[in-house]
């Protein structure tokens, strides 16, 4: 698709009202209800439905096709995210009225870095046509690792600071407490980091290691920065609402890790294929329909099974302690 840089800037624009609306509602800190997430989570959504529209009708369907399968997977990508995202706010502390404001900046800094990404990814494959077999080989050992590590449910884990994160602390200091919503303060003299500051770069330095999987993912299943770029947007910029609706869902969802991985390994081997067939290989491709389809029949299935197997476990427990 010929996107002209016009119609490049008018997005990027669109999208920074978006988020600064966004930020202006919900800029004095307050505890997320689930009614207040629910809506907000609804209005992104029909956001990025009315987005699609437009592409059909600018556009047409090849690329709305390819949008909402590139959206649709990095939004199963980013809830299994939330599971880190738990896991940072546990590590330091966060107050339940700030966390809104943390995952705000978090998310906006994760968005920024990932335009790197896309526009890295996308001069890689420009140059290089053999990069599919990397990143298909590279989506295929994710999906692998993803089921063993689902297998030790490293849902459970302690979250680790980075090394990045730890060399920031260590330059800048920082603050024994939270100072509201404040990044820097003046202790003993000297100029330092809060930990609000320090959590949100967690999250975002965090949200950057798993583009590594996300951005090869969604280039398997269109070429199109355009279309990489804002289905990572509205994917992202919903995961705030998203953290506060299903936060005490997420260890219900204890088949996701087993779809994600399916779904990883389904566009690892269409990257292959697609490989094989730019090197004139005479080998089937995976059409954006199927792809669509595919995706949405095994995130729907897992939601299910996984729904099923937590009440089971749910009724097992009730039951030990009756």
């Amino acid at each position: 698709m010929n996107v002209s840089l016009t119609v490049w800037l008018l997005t990027v624009v669109a999208l920074c009202v978006l988020v600064g609306a966004d930020f202006f509602i919900g800029r004095k800190p307050h505890d997320v209800s689930v009614k207040e997430a629910g809506v907000w989570t609804v209005v992104w959504v029909v956001l990025a439905c009315l987005f699609g529209l437009g592409l059909f009708l600018y556009a047409g369907g090849k690329p709305t096709g390819e949008f909402f399968a590139g959206y649709i997977t990095e939004k199963s990508l980013s809830v299994d995210n939330l599971f880190v995202f738990v896991l940072i706010m546990g590590k330091f502390a966060v107050p339940s009225q700030y966390q809104q404001r943390v995952l705000m900046v978090g998310v906006v800094l994760a968005l920024v870095l990932r335009a790197g990404f896309i526009a890295a990814g996308a001069a890689i494959i420009s140059a290089f046509s053999w990069v599919f077999y990397l990143f298909g080989a590279f989506l295929i050992w994710t999906a692998w690792k993803l089921v063993q590590d689902a297998r030790k449910d490293g849902h459970d884990e302690e979250y680790e600071e980075n090394k990045l994160l730890k060399m920031v602390e260590k330059r800048f200091g920082v603050a024994d407490r939270y100072h509201g919503t404040k990044l820097w303060i003046e202790q003993n003299g000297k100029r330092v980091m809060t930990p609000m500051l320090v959590v949100m770069l967690a999250i975002g330095s965090t949200d950057v290691l798993f583009a590594l999987d996300s951005i090869p993912a969604i280039y398997g299943l269109t070429q199109d920065p355009y279309i990489v770029f804002t289905a990572n947007a509205f994917a992202l910029m919903g995961l705030r609402q998203l953290y506060f609706l299903i936060g005490g869902l997420l260890k219900k969802l204890v088949h996701l890790s087993y779809g994600l991985s399916i779904i990883l390994g389904f566009i690892g081997v269409k990257l292959v294929l697609h490989a094989l067939h730019e090197s004139g290989v005479h080998v089937p491709e995976i059409s954006i329909p199927f792809s669509l389809g595919f995706i949405v029949l095994v995130l729907t299935i897992t939601t299910l099974t996984s729904l099923r197997a937590s009440r089971k476990q749910d009724v097992a427990q009730a039951e030990r302690v009756g």
